[in-house]
């Protein structure tokens, strides 16, 4: 973690030590030298002083990179989070990028797995999203070496060194850690190569590493078949998910089966697996065609004990899938429990009278028809009219009441219409031959209607979806301002799903909320909690979730990543129904989704319109810094000019003293004017680099000789070694430097006070840093100092000046690839400026060329 931050803090970033435990080893603490150090946070506890890092200090301070040690660190009773992790993701949260440290033992999903064999309970432990949400790089060497460092007093004290090795660092356990660690680093490679393979729509499982999918249905065993899928995929250490397969069936279900599929789906989420209801037209190529895009390794199937007749006539699902899955382990579980119950049920449910009755009535219409027809027509042609019901009743009602339309056609045709009539006998062999035709015609054709059915209700259904996210994408496209928008998103959902709807927002003080359908909704106490929870969080909360289950709304996050941008609330108009059901939860979540879309494109819409306004801001800021400077430097030629003629005339002492003060403030208003321009030209890009070897020696001398003025009274105190390396820089742009840094020193130290300028070479390049003596910066403010048009308010950068010089510094540097930054010191108080050349800018010069 050192060596990666200094090669960052070589590259120009800004980069610090939050907090580095080095345990007492002097390589560690030798790695730690280059960096700027926050001071932790001391604590008194129970009479003993516990030093924690200080994460105010670190947010005021605002660096581009901290470097934080022992991520699974408890902290000192007291302090803001219990955790050290917590404070890292305060410092995600404000833009501070985070370099950190953590065993493999520590991480939270691996807790009980280091228990099992090293029979220590590590109590300190990093919650596995916050290694998902990062870049990780694994350090791995051979226990063997390990131990030796360990042995060398490397890693820990040799007292504790000693003890470890005993312990918990036994090469066993050590080589069963080094496992743990190579498996978690190659799930996070897998990861990666997925989003990879989504993104190009490339084919095939690239069976890296194990992915599990579950396959489950209303029946109340899938929550076995759940559960199973989770201890599979915890001894494969695989990401798992339970997919449903939404047929034609599927709008069948009563409230009980949504139910008990809601459960188990909740179930699968609560475990820690995803979720995924998908439409298909049958199961197994839904389910086939949900495995190939997810890259499943290992299938989860339930196999319920049948009747052979049952599976000779509709077959098996499990042998179905077993044939069309490729490159797929399945893994069959028998069930067995509530399938009665469940048999009985679905009957009871669809033996409704309705259609049965209609489907009679169409019967004792052709019945009718037919006799009317029977003395015009051949009694072969009469008995095709008997189709007429069953395909009616099986597309309208479905299977069950076209196969009893069809049974009562044929008995009714044989009644009616085949001799001896009123009777069920038939006495022609030939029409015992056609009423059994019919009758199998009748059943065969109630079930390719009741399919073709099912097919287009499933149409129907993926089309009136499809409908939705289509009209609800351009509503909220139309939206011209953030209140229209949430307008649009309450109004639209609950159109959609006749629910009562509300839109919250973030806001300093909690959630806000900004619009709600119908108007008169306002959350109470409890649904405000809620809300900030899921804002907070970006869970689920309120009713059907599980937190805050108390409320009647359901809170949905809306997010974009790992931003929350808002939260949906929905509850139904009648106080005991349930918020939204679970064959439309998908429907809103992709709602949810189009909202976060919709949301994001307006902020970052409004970011654009703001930053247009910078710039506009910033080309007039330097238009006018160039005109400005352009106008001034001519009559300052000349008012020097007349200067300088004047310092050669004989004067009296009192008008050489006042022409001595005029040519000083003269020569400090042309420094301003150079700043100008200097500073037009920086944020025009119009610097001309002229790269050549430079004595930093000859360099500074020249700088104070410029400004003796300023620092007159003040005592330049040079500390530059006599074997000091040349630099590489450019001579024009590095005088610039010298000249505003010696300038600002001079100016805001105290009166007779020295300035120090001091050089030094490190392993990691060369620094020059000149300091003075005053009431120095603000705290937090150190690189704030470097902005343009910046000065600070009862420091020393509140002394007159432009707040253009210190900008010029930074601009010009970063121009030659110096790394420049500004420090607060104490004992004396004042402020030191360090310019940081990266090795590669610091000259070589070979021995033998010497000689």
């Amino acid at each position: 973690m050192l060596s990666e931050g200094a090669a960052r803090l070589r590259e120009g970033e800004d980069v610090v030590v939050g907090v580095v435990e080095t345990h007492g080893r002097q390589e560690t603490e030798a790695l730690t030298r280059p960096f700027e150090i926050v001071p932790r946070r001391v604590s008194d506890h129970h009479g003993r002083p516990l030093s924690e890092m200080d994460i105010d200090a670190i947010l005021a301070r605002a660096p581009a990179l901290v470097l934080v040690d022992e991520l699974a660190h408890s902290n000192a009773p007291g302090s803001r989070h219990p955790k050290r992790w917590q404070d890292v993701e305060e410092l995600l949260a404000a833009g501070i990028d985070v370099y950190s440290t953590v065993n493999i033992q520590h991480v939270e999903s691996l807790n009980d797995v280091v228990a099992s064999f090293t029979k220590v309970r590590v109590r300190e432990t990093v919650p596995d999203h916050m290694l998902e949400q990062a870049d990780i790089e694994i350090v791995d060497i051979p226990p063997d070496e390990l131990i030796e460092r360990l042995k060398d007093g490397k890693v820990y004290v040799p007292e504790e060194a000693s003890r470890a090795l005993g312990h918990f660092f036994s090469k066993s356990n050590l080589s069963a850690l080094r496992e743990l660690a190579l498996r978690r680093a190659a799930q996070a490679v897998d990861a990666q190569m997925l989003d990879h393979l989504r993104a190009h729509a490339l084919a095939g499982n690239f069976a890296g590493s194990e992915r599990v999918l579950v396959a489950v249905s209303e029946r109340p065993e899938a929550e076995s078949l759940v559960r199973a899928a989770k201890r599979l995929a915890d001894a494969m250490r695989a990401p798992w998910t339970a997919v449903h397969v939404e047929t034609g069936r599927s709008s069948g279900f009563g409230a009980p089966e949504r139910e008990r599929l809601a459960r188990t789906l909740a179930l699968a989420a609560q475990l820690g697996g995803g979720t995924a209801s998908i439409p298909a037209t049958d199961v197994v190529s839904g389910l086939a065609a949900y495995a190939r895009d997810y890259r499943a390794t290992q299938l989860v199937l339930g196999k319920s004990s049948r009747s052979w007749w049952f599976e000779l006539y509709h077959g098996s699902v499990v042998d179905r899938i077993v044939r069309s899955a490729e490159g797929v382990a399945i893994h069959v579980l028998p069930v067995a429990a509530g399938i009665g119950i469940r048999r009985r049920g679905r009957w009871r449910e669809g033996l409704e009278a309705r259609p049965y009755l209609w489907s009679l009535a169409m019967v004792a219409a052709t019945v009718a028809a037919c006799i009317g027809l029977r003395q015009l027509l051949d009694l072969a042609n009469v008995a095709m009219l008997f189709l007429l019901p069953v395909l009616a009743a099986a597309g309208r009602f479905g299977l069950r009441p076209g196969l009893f339309a069809g049974v009562v056609s044929a008995l009714a045709y044989n009644f009616f219409l085949l001799p001896p009539l009123y009777t069920l006998s038939i006495s022609n062999p030939e029409n015992v031959v056609a009423f059994f035709v019919l009758l199998i015609i009748a059943v065969v054709t109630s079930q390719l209607a009741a399919r073709m059915r099912a097919q287009a209700d499933l149409a129907n259904r993926s089309a009136q979806q499809n409908a939705a996210l289509a009209g609800f994408a351009q509503l909220v496209a139309e939206a011209a301002s953030p209140d229209e928008l949430a307008r649009a998103i309450c109004g639209e959902i609950a159109r959609l799903f006749h629910v009562d709807t509300m839109l919250f927002m973030p806001s300093p003080d909690g959630a806000e909320l900004v619009a709600a359908v119908p108007g008169a909704n306002h959350p109470d106490q409890l649904d405000l909690a809620a809300a900030n929870w899921t804002l907070e969080k970006g869970k689920p909360a309120g009713r059907g979730s599980d937190t805050l289950t108390a409320s009647d709304w359901l809170f949905q996050p809306i997010a974009k990543g790992d931003k929350v941008l808002a939260a949906l609330a929905v509850a139904h108009a009648d106080p005991g129904g349930a918020p939204i059901r679970s064959d439309e939860l998908p429907l809103l979540l992709s709602l949810v989704h189009q909202s976060a879309l919709a949301m994001d494109r307006m902020q970052l819409a409004e970011a654009m319109r703001e930053l247009d306004v910078v710039r506009s801001r910033d080309r007039l800021r330097a238009a006018l810094l160039s005109s400005v400077g352009h106008d001034l430097r001519t009559p300052l030629t000349t008012i020097r000019s007349a200067i300088g003629e004047l310092a050669q005339a004989s004067l009296d002492p009192a008008s050489a003293a006042i022409v001595d003060a005029l040519d000083g403030e003269v020569g400090r208003l042309n420094r301003f004017v150079a700043n100008l321009l200097d500073m037009a030209r920086a944020q025009a890009g119009a610097i001309k680099l002229v790269i050549e070897p430079i004595d930093l020696t000859d360099a500074v001398a020249s700088a104070v000789h410029d400004v003796r003025k300023t620092l007159d009274g003040h005592e330049i105190i040079l500390d530059m070694p006599p074997d000091l390396p040349m630099v590489r820089a450019d001579p024009q742009l590095l005088h610039h430097i010298l000249i505003n840094l010696l300038d600002n020193a001079g100016r805001y130290a105290d009166p007779g006070t020295p300035v120090r300028i001091a050089a030094r070479r490190g392993p990691d390049g060369l620094s020059l840093a000149i300091r003075d003596e005053g009431p120095g910066l603000p705290e937090g403010k150190e690189m704030a100092v470097f902005e343009t048009f910046t000065r600070f308010d009862g420091s020393d950068r509140s002394r007159g000046g432009t707040g253009l010089g210190l900008a010029i510094v930074r601009d010009f540097a970063t121009a030659m690839d110096v790394a420049v930054r500004a420090e607060r010191c104490g004992d004396p108080q004042g402020a030191r400026f360090i310019l940081s050349w990266p090795d590669r800018l610091v000259v070589r010069i070979d021995p033998e060329m010497l000689a």
